[in-house]
């Protein structure tokens, strides 16, 4: 209902913020939630609001909907990119404030992960007027030094002395089948349809990595930085591929490993 959706990849059709989708039924739930990919909707199948739209409907606005208040439902719509940057925002610090070698910064990440989560927490009024840009800017400070930190470990023991820095790299379809990218800096990297197979991303940095189509089948991520389950909803997998505790393998990833195996037909 709050998103604009544009007919691109992701989208088969145009609609505009705070119009219902034709798919929305009358329980508030999406009609074609089983097939959205086959049906056009690749961009609801990798979306997630971090848990904004919960924290909003149940929390801001109490608990009604926009249709028994329709009068709230400018304001319930402009809150939600709002609250999601923040609960982002959130997801990264928590997790910052669960890894290894990093207590020199929890004082820091706990105070600002508080801060953060009072502010998601406010009156829609100050909700619609509120810049997350230093905030933003304030938390990407200090998980850089707490990547750095967590870090560190894993590229000493990183096999070789290649190049570790792949920040903001330009990756799409780069060949990286098996390659050794344990405590790699990836953050911001464009990775799009990279051949990712049997790599290893123990303790790479992943914040903001686009990983659209990437292929990570049997890719070890069991305790790589910063992914999120948009990352992953938008790559490509299997059964092997190792994901950190905290995200869902996608359901998808069972199909099209069933139709890769019968394209090959029987060994």
């Amino acid at each position: 209902m709050a998103l604009t959706f544009r007919v691109s990849a992701d989208f088969p059709v145009d609609k505009e913020a705070g119009d219902p989708c034709v798919h929305l039924d009358t329980g508030f739930r999406c009609s074609i939630h089983a097939r959205l990919r086959p049906e056009g909707y690749a961009g609801c199948d990798t979306y997630d609001c971090f848990g904004a739209g919960q924290r909003i409907s149940q929390e801001t606005f109490g608990g009604a909907s926009w249709r028994e208040r329709p009068e709230t439902s400018a304001t319930m719509f402009a809150v939600l990119p709002v609250v999601r940057q923040l609960h982002e925002l959130l997801w990264y610090l928590t997790e910052a404030l669960t890894l290894p070698d990093t207590a020199s910064l929890q004082a820091e990440l706990e105070a600002l992960c508080t801060t953060v989560d009072d502010l998601a927490g406010g009156a829609p009024e100050t909700l619609v007027d509120l810049d997350v840009t230093p905030w933003r800017a304030r938390t990407g400070e200090l998980l850089a030094e707490t990547s750095r930190l967590a870090r560190a470990g894993e590229r000493r023991r990183a096999r070789g002395a290649g190049r570790r820095d792949h920040r903001r790299a330009d990756l799409a379809g780069a060949r990286l089948a098996g390659a050794d990218l344990r405590g790699a800096d990836l953050r911001g990297a464009w990775l799009m349809g990279a051949d990712l197979r049997g790599a290893d991303l123990r303790r790479a940095d992943l914040l903001g990595t686009d990983l659209r189509d990437a292929d990570l089948t049997g890719a070890d991520l069991s305790t790589a930085l910063f992914v999120t389950q948009t990352q992953v909803n938008a790559a490509r997998g299997d059964v092997r591929t190792r994901l950190p505790e905290a995200l869902a393998r996608p359901r998808r990833w069972a199909c099209d490993e069933d139709h890769a195996s019968r394209a090959r037909g029987p060994s």
